[in-house]
């Protein structure tokens, strides 16, 4: 029987996807510089900084790299703290999971910062009894310690959690940890839904299924 939940937040309780898929590019027309087509695929598998470097090579930047990283960091930030909206149904799901008592607990990749001034925006970080962070681990998603440490924290074993994931090398490594899975379609996120879809114990398309599918978890 699931007792607790561990959610991811980007692309699963906040649509944020977006802005990692465009951040060079706003970057760019935020200093009235045009970005060419498919800069996000050139910019997918760098670093922030290896990130920044390009910008400032490939665009003749006349500013450092470090004011570029600088630059891009504030925008993120700006976006988490001042714009991101919560999923659809994100509320109602907590909500409803809150009424049914279960323990809930975050799992995510952004820092601290973005993500608590982001959920109290949107009203939800009342919900959630710890956020665990990859960059506070030190760890990253293809090892299962944050899940583990969120579980640990709820006393719960992890065939007694579930995770929510958007990312399929994410929901891969809780799958195989021995946690209960729910792979969450993003439209900005994973390009391989099928993947998602075949390795979760469940697969949604909008938070809110969770409630309709939840008997069938338990």
């Amino acid at each position: 029987m699931i007792k607790g939940i561990i959610f991811d937040i980007d692309g699963v309780v906040l649509d944020s996807m977006s802005i990692w898929n465009d951040l060079g590019a706003r970057y760019l027309r935020s200093l009235n510089v045009e970005p060419e087509e498919g800069l996000n695929e050139i910019l997918f598998s760098m670093s922030m900084e290896q990130g920044a470097d390009y910008l400032k090579e490939h665009y003749k930047l006349k500013r450092s790299t470090a004011s570029i990283l600088n630059g891009i960091q504030d925008m993120l930030r700006d976006f988490y703290y001042y714009e991101v909206p919560a999923k659809p149904g994100a509320k109602e799901l907590m909500e409803f999971l809150k009424e049914k008592g279960m323990r809930i607990t975050a799992a995510t990749s952004s820092p601290r910062s973005h993500i608590e001034k982001a959920l109290t925006r949107n009203k939800l970080l009342r919900y959630v009894e710890v956020i665990y962070t990859t960059g506070e681990i030190g760890i990253s998603k293809h090892s299962p310690d944050i899940y583990n440490k969120a579980a640990s924290y709820m006393k719960l074993a992890p065939a007694e959690v579930l995770v929510l994931e958007d990312s399929l090398y994410a929901l891969k490594t809780a799958k195989e940890a021995g946690y209960k899975t729910a792979g969450v379609y993003d439209k900005d996120g994973e390009t391989d839904q099928a993947g998602v879809e075949a390795t979760g114990d469940i697969y949604i398309r909008n938070l809110s299924e969770l409630i309709s599918l939840w008997p069938q978890l338990n």
